[in-house]
């Protein structure tokens, strides 16, 4: 498969084959960042205060642990709609193209995470019902913003630097982290309990606004990836008119997705149950006030955002796995740390160990845009990385708070930690099992290098044996193999 003529005497259409940076994946990086601040802003917003005050503003009737499991409840809503999400506009963006699923996402989480900071407190069911519906909407849009971002830089950034470009937006989750507590610490700081509960919280869902605004105005001067418009080019020539996508990458790739799903299942565990769960633990257990908490995150987001940047960096030199694999480690030492110093209410302690986390799963949050987009080829990238990240957040994320409460309710905080070591243990195993893809010319990512042994066995494309990844090499330059070149900026 070649570009065009047309498209072949614009450097800005070789970024995904090429080295060199061009103006259009800058523009990409900070379309895909706006979007991940966005994302990760209104998320981290919900879940703080999911955690602490929407019990008693639109569950207070049920009692404090009730009011507690329904507010993580509503906060699963969000993840729950990932998987539609992902599935309608991983179709659309496979089909249509990136940029104008793009736009249509901006929008939805923007109306969607306004609306929630205008409504009423304290109406009971009615009103928890719209908030449910809300966060469901936040959660549909997800499920293509989040992927279709990536893959916007991914497919523009040059070959060579595909990790870090895809840190650069991933960088957005600790970035809003850090945002997002200090806003509520500096709310919670000047502003009365009766203000802060009747107004106050308002302010940050509605302050989404000017991230959207923004993030329009740099959308709309951003081209269509150039590997998308050679696949669509040669679809119109071929005289096609369908495609296959959205649910076709299950069928196509359906071992790819399983063990995709599987493989963020313990950086998604962790972060979540010291984000969210753990802001309600260090309360409770830790006897920590609500800004101490909040303050813990803010440095361990902090600290998070130069170790997302690191990993996307080295993923380009030693590969995306050793990096991945290295961040689960940190991942299970932060999270051992985090529960076994809780009950000493050690602030240094607990922060220690918050840091870790963080730092961890951020480190692994840097090439993972890359690992997920080079698992796939073009007319199912899409489609195949926004399913298989939402079933692991439908999987691992949104049910985290809710079932962290119940078991430590019936056993205790220990065999908290006891699920989530196993659960990062079984992410580790599984990303030993998918290819390292750095490198990797994305146009050259074709169905017979992407395809499972499900299919292989069934006679439809070639199975993805160690023997098709070391042909796939051989038609690799090597100074293009993280593995074998330090990969220079």
């Amino acid at each position: 498969m070649t570009l065009s003529q047309s498209q072949a005497g614009d450097p800005e259409s070789q970024s995904h084959g090429a080295t060199q940076v061009t103006v259009m994946s800058k523009r990409a990086v900070v379309s895909g960042t706006l979007g991940s601040a966005l994302e990760y802003f209104d998320f981290t917003v919900y879940g703080l205060l999911a955690a602490t005050l929407f019990p008693k503003l639109f569950f207070h009737d049920l009692g404090p642990s009730a009011g507690l499991l329904a507010s993580f409840a509503t906060f699963g809503a969000g993840f729950l709609a990932r998987p539609l999400g992902a599935i309608v506009f991983g179709h659309l963006g496979d089909k249509y193209g990136r940029r104008p699923v793009l736009h249509l996402t901006l929008l939805l989480m923007g109306v969607s995470s306004v609306v929630i900071g205008l409504l009423p407190t304290g109406q009971g069911i009615v009103i928890a019902s719209i908030l449910v519906g809300l966060r469901f909407l936040q959660g549909f849009s997800l499920g293509g913003e989040a992927t279709g971002s990536q893959l916007m830089v991914m497919e523009h950034a040059p070959s060579n630097r595909r990790g870090f470009f895809g840190s650069i937006p991933s960088s957005g989750s600790p970035i809003s982290q850090v945002c997002a507590n200090l806003l509520l610490v500096l709310l919670t700081s000047v502003l009365t309990e009766q203000q802060w509960e009747s107004w106050g919280w308002r302010l940050p869902f509605l302050m989404s606004i000017a991230i959207v605004a923004v993030a329009a105005v740099v959308r709309m001067k951003l081209d269509e990836t150039p590997v998308f418009t050679v696949v669509k080019d040669d679809v119109q020539q071929a005289g096609a008119i369908e495609r296959d996508s959205g649910l076709g990458v299950v069928a196509a790739f359906p071992k790819t997705v399983f063990l995709l799903t599987l493989a963020w299942g313990g950086v998604l565990s962790t972060f979540y149950l010291v984000t969210v769960y753990g802001l309600s633990l260090m309360k409770s257990e830790g006897g920590m006030q609500s800004n101490t908490a909040f303050l813990i995150l803010v440095v361990g987001s902090a600290l998070a955002v130069p170790a997302c940047l690191f990993g996307g960096w080295i993923s380009d030199r030693v590969g995306r796995r050793k990096t991945i694999l290295t961040a689960l480690a940190g991942c299970a030492i932060g999270m051992g740390a985090f529960f076994s110093f809780m009950h000493f209410g050690s602030v240094p302690l607990v922060g220690l160990a918050v840091i870790i986390a963080m730092c961890s799963t951020q480190l692994a949050g840097g090439p993972y845009a890359a690992f997920y987009a080079e698992q796939f080829p073009t007319k199912y990238r899409f489609s195949g990385s926004a399913i298989s990240i939402t079933f692991s957040n439908l999987v691992f994320s949104a049910p985290a708070p809710f079932v962290a409460t119940a078991l430590a309710d019936s056993f205790g905080i220990y065999a908290v930690m006891a699920l989530t070591l196993v659960i990062i243990a079984l992410s580790a195993f599984v990303i030993t099992r998918l290819r390292e893809g750095g490198g990797i010319d994305l146009e050259e990512i074709g169905d017979t290098a992407a395809g499972s042994v499900d299919q292989a066995e069934s006679g439809a494309v070639q199975s993805p044996t160690t023997s098709d990844f070391e042909e796939m090499d051989r038609t690799i330059p090597a100074q293009s193999r993280p593995e074998q070149k330090l990969l220079t900026d």
